[in-house]
């Protein structure tokens, strides 16, 4: 209870449909234009133009579906919204709980000012407009979590609203284009939780634990389909969704649902579904048929929340006692989007190697530590850090953090840019440095003999000798295979024990050839 959460209002994006007889296949339009708001209880989706990303074929039916997300996101601070009871993922049932929290009469709400000052920074990273003046209100509705009889909310004016996310997606059939889109935010409001129901089926008892600061998110999707130019089709509402995975799971079920009802005869009910992920499908809940009255009121035990510029900011205002929206700006941590666009210009890297580097907590940081103690091509580094090093640690399972090999050792490979030693003797190091903790990559070389061959004239006649035991891959050069000569490269690097430059054994050996 009272435990601060977030609740982001995603207007409605479209997907587009041609399918015939029950079957359907599918592309994702892009949404343009602006978005028109909605009340809660109403459809809150987004009227947008519909983009169709593929003709349909004679005799199929277009299907467009309308997706619009609540997002609820509990706020990282020691003490909850409205009273001063800890913040405790483990602590034990209700030992959490302040007479606030279970309602008894009497007691106020206190707002918390970190909540506040997160909401407003949640709101300046997704582009929104910062409401100077917002409201709260009370949402009436009775159930057993919910000891007062109501929550307390932001449902008239918000602290937020009108913001947007531009975020990129890998298409084609390599994953390798990037396409920007981008999700309009409706409006971001600070919202107490409300308790949370513990059903025991074997005493067929339900509990509730006041605690409620266990969930760290949880989004409930709105969805309908309908036909392009015609209004929109009936929704229905899937439930607490705590991952990205079943809501995605969940919203392609759920639209492939209605379609095929619809072009079976069939009527989409207006309500509340839940997401089975064992059977991956979602399942009624409760109709929404008769509209719930909430009867929003004013919250009056808590005033307008008002927020300030630094050139609204009353002169002489103690600044404990005010929330400035510019400081705030200010302390805002470098945004995602900012970074890669940062990558892609100060190392020319691929858009999609920017997304990499930044989805693996700490290899970023990884990654610029590399660039600073090497002098290897950042491009080089790039392959490294997300092809060899990456995959090692996918292989163990392993965050970056427990990596056995650190940024400096990893540095020291541009051995292999200074022609020192060979790249499968790269991979051989670092193989080695991945079992053998401490040891450097010049270390390991020595040891293992690794070092590139430098006696030109040894090489000169090793590729002497390999061509003369050799004459049939010899002719069969002269005859124009391509192969033939990798063959013989592959020979010489043999008998050097992988010590030469196969681009040097190349040149030597086309030398002797041409004579």
């Amino acid at each position: 209870m009272a435990t601060p959460v977030l609740r982001w209002c995603c207007p409605g994006r479209r997907w587009v449909f041609a399918g015939i007889g029950g079957v359907s296949r599918h592309g994702r339009g892009v949404p343009t234009g602006s978005t028109s708001s909605g009340k809660r209880g109403q459809s809150s989706v987004a009227q947008q133009p519909l983009i169709t990303a593929q003709k349909p074929r004679k005799g199929e039916r277009e299907w467009a579906a309308v997706v619009g997300l609540e997002i609820h996101a509990q706020i990282a601070s020691n003490s909850k919204l409205f009273s001063g009871s800890q913040v405790d993922f483990a602590a034990p049932p209700n030992s959490l709980v302040s007479f606030f929290d279970a309602s008894l009469p009497g007691t106020l709400p206190v707002l918390n000012r970190r909540c506040v000052e997160a909401a407003v920074m949640t709101g300046l990273a997704l582009d929104c407009h910062i409401n100077r003046r917002s409201l709260f209100d009370r949402k009436h509705y009775f159930y057993a979590d919910l000891p007062a009889g109501y929550q307390i909310t932001q449902q008239r004016l918000p602290i937020a609203v009108n913001g947007s996310l531009v975020y990129s997606v890998c298409v084609g059939k390599r994953r390798s284009q990037m396409v920007t889109k981008t999700a309009g935010v409706k409006q971001i409001q600070l919202e107490q939780d409300s308790g949370k129901s513990l059903h025991d089926s074997l005493r067929s008892q339900t509990l509730i634990d006041l605690n409620r600061a266990e969930g760290q998110l949880r989004v409930d999707a709105n969805i309908s389909v309908h036909n392009p130019g015609e209004p929109l089709g009936v929704r229905t509402e899937v439930k607490n969704l705590n991952s990205a995975r079943f809501l995605a799971k969940a919203i392609d079920y759920e639209i492939q649902r209605q379609i095929n009802e619809l072009e079976n005869g069939g009527k989409i009910l207006n309500e509340t579904r839940s997401f089975d992920y064992k059977l991956g499908c979602t399942v009624p809940m409760r109709d929404k048929e008769g509209k719930q009255d909430y009867r929003f009121m004013p919250e009056p035990n808590l005033p307008p929340l008002l927020l300030y510029d630094s050139e609204s900011l009353p002169t002489g205002t103690d600044p404990q006692q005010v929330i400035n929206i510019d400081q705030l700006r200010e302390q805002l941590p470098e945004l995602p989007r900012v970074t890669r666009e940062k990558l892609v210009q100060q190392y020319g890297m691929l858009p999609e190697h920017s997304f990499a580097l930044l989805n693996e907590v700490g290899l970023l940081e990884f990654f610029q530590n590399v660039i600073k103690e090497t002098r290897a091509e950042p491009k080089k580094v790039t392959s490294w850090v997300l092809n060899t090093f990456l995959g090692f640690l996918k292989q163990q399972n392993l965050a970056v953090s427990e990596s056995p090999v650190t940024p400096s050792a990893l540095a020291e490979l541009d051995l292999l840019d200074r022609k020192a030693i060979s790249s499968s003797a790269a991979k051989q190091v670092f193989q080695e440095l991945w079992r053998s903790k401490g040891k450097t990559p010049a270390q390991i070389v020595a040891e293992k003999k690794l070092e590139l061959m430098q006696d030109a004239e040894a090489l000169e006649q090793l590729c002497r000798s390999t061509l003369e035991a050799h004459p049939q891959v010899v002719t069969d050069v002269k005859k124009g295979n391509p192969r033939a000569i990798n063959k013989l490269i592959g020979l010489v690097r043999r008998a050097t024990l992988g010590r030469a430059d196969p681009t040097v054994i190349k040149e030597v050996l086309e030398r002797q050839l041409s004579l």
